[in-house]
């Protein structure tokens, strides 16, 4: 396994296959439709714009394992140093250690980019993530309940968050 920075041309649809299964199979995106090609586009349009990493974990063949990301948290000038990460491992590829490597990785790009906060939203009925979260130090910081519906039923979104020994020196504005 290697990581690589990825692209739309080299990764787009792989991403889009892991995004796709995963909203049709699971609680761990709060979508009901699948994606477009289109959508992803302006997904990676909205990436470079905000010089947030999409970082790959690639099989010897080259084929995509998995993604970590990151994005903006919330609009206010303020929050400018948090940003909300999610990680999305293929279906074939799960439980053999790729979601720590790529969550590692997407720490230390948080920590080279300056940031103070990852936070993650993570399906409240997922032991995985949230396993996986508290082995690398992220800490609970609360749960909203009944905040999203789907497959027939109310699910919460549990946030978890690590704290960032960077920017070394903050500024407001």
């Amino acid at each position: 396994m290697k990581f690589v920075d990825c692209t739309l041309n080299r990764h787009g649809a792989a991403i889009l296959d892991i995004y796709n299964e995963a909203i049709v199979n699971s609680t761990a995106l709060y979508d009901y439709k699948t994606r477009t090609m289109d959508s992803m586009v302006a997904w990676f349009k909205d990436k470079a714009g905000g010089n947030y990493p999409v970082i790959g974990a690639e099989a010897v063949d080259g084929s995509l394992l998995g993604f970590a990301t990151y994005g903006m948290w919330r609009v206010r000038p303020a929050y400018k140093y948090t940003v909300e990460h999610s990680l999305y491992v293929h279906k074939d590829a799960r439980g053999k250690g790729i979601g720590d490597a790529l969550l590692k990785a997407i720490v230390e790009a948080a920590k080279r980019q300056g940031y103070h906060v990852l936070v993650g939203g993570i399906d409240a009925e997922n032991t995985a993530s949230i396993k996986l979260h508290l082995k690398h130090g992220f800490v609970h910081s609360g749960t909203v309940t009944q905040s999203g519906f789907k497959f027939g039923r109310w699910l919460d979104v549990a946030f978890y968050q690590l704290i960032l020994p960077t920017p070394v020196s903050p500024v407001d504005g």
